[in-house]
Order: C-alpha cells, then sequence, then structure tokens
C-alpha cells in the first residue's frame, strides 16, 4: 500500500483484454476509499462497465443506501470508464469528472448494480476525433443504480481527458 500523498505509478497498459480484478486492486490502493465501497465484481461489456456493489458499507442511519456514498460511486465508475477505455486504447492519460449530478429515484434496500453508459450513442466517436484534434476531449456519462428492477439512482458527468501536456 501506498503512502498518502505519494504519487501512484500509471498502471502499465494492457495487452488485449483489460483485467478487471487488477484494475479494481490496483484502484483501491490509488484510491483509499475504494476498498470501503463495497464493490464486489466489474464487467465491461461493449461501451457498458457494470458494478455490483453490496449495501452494508454503504447503510444510512435509516438501512438504506447513503447519498452521499452513492454519489461519490457514480462519479467514480465514470472516472473508471474513461480511464479504462483510454486504456483500451493504448493511451495512459489523466482523467477528470468536470461536472456530475444524481436524482434519487427510489430507496437502494438491498445489493445493487451500477450501469455506466456514454449518454450520446456516438459520444466514444466525438471523444475519438477529439483527442484527435486536440490533444484532449470530453465525454459525457449517464451512471444508472438498479436495486433488482427498480432504477433508484440516475447521474450523468463530464468527464475531462487531459491532455498530455496538462498531466
Amino acid at each position: 500500500m501506498r503512502q498518502p500523498g505519494v504519487p501512484h505509478p500509471r498502471l502499465p497498459l494492457p495487452e488485449g483484454q483489460e483485467d478487471l480484478a487488477a484494475f479494481q486492486k490496483w484502484l483501491s490502493e490509488a484510491i483509499p476509499m475504494v476498498g470501503a465501497m463495497g464493490i464486489e465484481s466489474m464487467s465491461l461489456h461493449n461501451q457498458s462497465l457494470t458494478w455490483q456493489l453490496a449495501l452494508m458499507p454503504n447503510l444510512n442511519d435509516k438501512g438504506t443506501g447513503f447519498g452521499g456514498a452513492l454519489s461519490a460511486q457514480t462519479t467514480l465508475q465514470g472516472w473508471c470508464w474513461v480511464t479504462l477505455w483510454l486504456r483500451g486504447q493504448g493511451l495512459a492519460r489523466d482523467v477528470v469528472v468536470a461536472e456530475a449530478t444524481q436524482r434519487f429515484l427510489a430507496p437502494v434496500t438491498g445489493d445493487y448494480r451500477l450501469i455506466c453508459t456514454p449518454e450520446e450513442p456516438d459520444g466514444v466517436e466525438q471523444l475519438t476525433q477529439k483527442l484527435a484534434e486536440r490533444g484532449k476531449g470530453r465525454i459525457v456519462l449517464t451512471q444508472q443504480l438498479y436495486c433488482g428492477d427498480a432504477l433508484c439512482l440516475e447521474a450523468h458527468g463530464s468527464y475531462a481527458v487531459l491532455s498530455s501536456s496538462d498531466a
């Protein structure tokens, strides 16, 4: 485990498909609070990043999901989506969240899943074009939290990929 305030080295770029278990382990070391978020598993399919999460570490005083924890998870998941996408393109770049909003629709009463996808159908193509033209770009992602079949939270975030000179 690294010491607080000590920068962590960049992950080596993967050969082929990303090892999500290794990524999750690195993420927990790079961002210490990740280990307490209850992320049980990650899967990546096409342009969708899905997390399975446990409710227990994210409880509030009412026995439901704590809004602050859920908000942090949606923001982090978007950051992970962009980071994993970049790594899949062979790029190691810094990613930051520029704007994030959440809308709470129903209480989270059990273990849940969080699904992150581009908000626009051509979002990935737009990001690819901006990176090629300007060396930096943005993408808007949507995160949806489901408890069973119920949509409990919907979030939107704008994530910026910084140019290598900004890093």
